[in-house]
C-alpha cells in the first residue's frame, strides 16, 4: 500500500489521533509517499484543458498540500500561483518541493482556512485536489462561498469528483463503513480528525455549485491502466 520512503503504520495512528492541521503537519515530508497524494495521472488529466502556458493570470490552490496542483498551474499562470493549507507543515513541504518548478509565475504559500479565504475577487483560476473529505457536508456551503468569493467575475473553479456510487458496489459499502468508523472516533476522542469518503460528489457538488453563482461543466475523464475502472469526473465552475 506505502512506498518504502512512506509513514509506518504507528505514524498514521499517531496521526489519526491527532487534528487535521497536527496529523499533516507530522505526515507533510512522507506524505507523497503515501496513496493519500492525488495521482499524477488524475491531476494531468483534469488539468489538460486549462489552456496553454501563460494562458491565466493568477490561480488559487485550496488545500494545496505539498503543492503537487501547483507545480502544474505555475506554466500556465502568468501572474502568480496561490497555495493555501490548514497545516504549515504540508505548506513547509510544497515550498521546499516547488523551489526550482517550471514557470516564472510568482509561488506564495498561505497557511490558512478554506472556509475562511481572505481574498476578494482576486483570482482567474481556483483548483482544489483530495480535499473535499477534510469538510464536514454542512460545511460545503460555505466552500462554494469562499470560492466565489475569492474569484474575479467569469473565473473558474476547477476540481476532480467522482459520480454517486451504486449501492450495490462494494466500494460504497466500505465508504460508509469506514465514515461511520471516523464518526465514532470523533465521538470519543479529541480532537477530532475530519477525513470522510463521498463527499462532494457530482450531483450534490454541482447543486451547491449553480445555487452559489455558478456555471457548471463537467466532463467523465478516461484513464489509463492503473486508474481505468475508476469513473474520474473533472467539474469546471465558471462564476456568473
Amino acid at each position: 500500500m506505502f512506498h518504502p520512503k512512506g509513514p509506518r503504520f504507528m505514524e498514521l495512528v499517531r496521526q489519526g489521533l491527532s487534528s487535521v492541521e497536527e496529523g499533516y503537519d507530522l505526515l507533510a515530508p512522507k506524505f507523497d509517499y503515501t496513496p493519500f497524494r492525488t495521482p499524477e495521472l488524475v491531476l494531468k488529466a483534469s488539468l489538460a484543458q486549462l489552456g496553454p502556458p501563460g494562458s491565466v493570470g493568477s490561480a488559487l490552490d485550496v488545500c494545496c498540500g505539498t503543492g503537487a496542483a501547483m507545480r502544474h498551474l505555475r506554466p500556465l499562470c502568468r501572474e502568480r500561483v496561490v497555495g493555501v493549507d490548514l497545516s504549515q507543515g504540508m505548506l513547509d513541504e510544497a515550498r521546499r518541493r516547488l523551489a526550482k518548478a517550471p514557470g516564472t509565475a510568482a509561488l506564495e504559500f498561505v497557511r490558512g482556512d478554506a472556509l475562511a479565504l481572505p481574498w476578494h475577487e482576486e483570482f482567474d483560476l481556483v483548483t482544489s485536489y483530495g480535499a473535499f473529505g477534510h469538510i464536514p457536508e454542512e460545511d460545503e456551503p460555505r466552500l462554494v462561498e469562499n470560492v466565489h468569493r475569492v474569484l474575479k467575475p467569469g473565473g473558474r473553479f476547477v476540481f476532480a469528483t467522482g459520480d454517486e456510487p451504486s449501492r450495490r458496489s462494494a466500494g460504497y459499502w466500505m465508504a460508509r463503513a469506514f465514515n461511520a468508523a471516523m464518526r465514532v472516533r470523533n465521538a470519543l476522542w479529541s480532537p477530532p480528525f475530519v477525513m470522510y469518503y463521498l463527499t462532494f460528489l457530482l450531483p450534490r457538488a454541482r447543486a451547491l455549485l449553480e445555487a452559489g453563482g455558478f456555471h457548471v461543466e463537467a466532463r467523465c475523464e478516461a484513464l489509463p491502466e492503473p486508474y481505468s475502472r475508476y469513473e474520474l469526473w473533472t467539474v469546471t465552475a465558471t462564476r456568473r
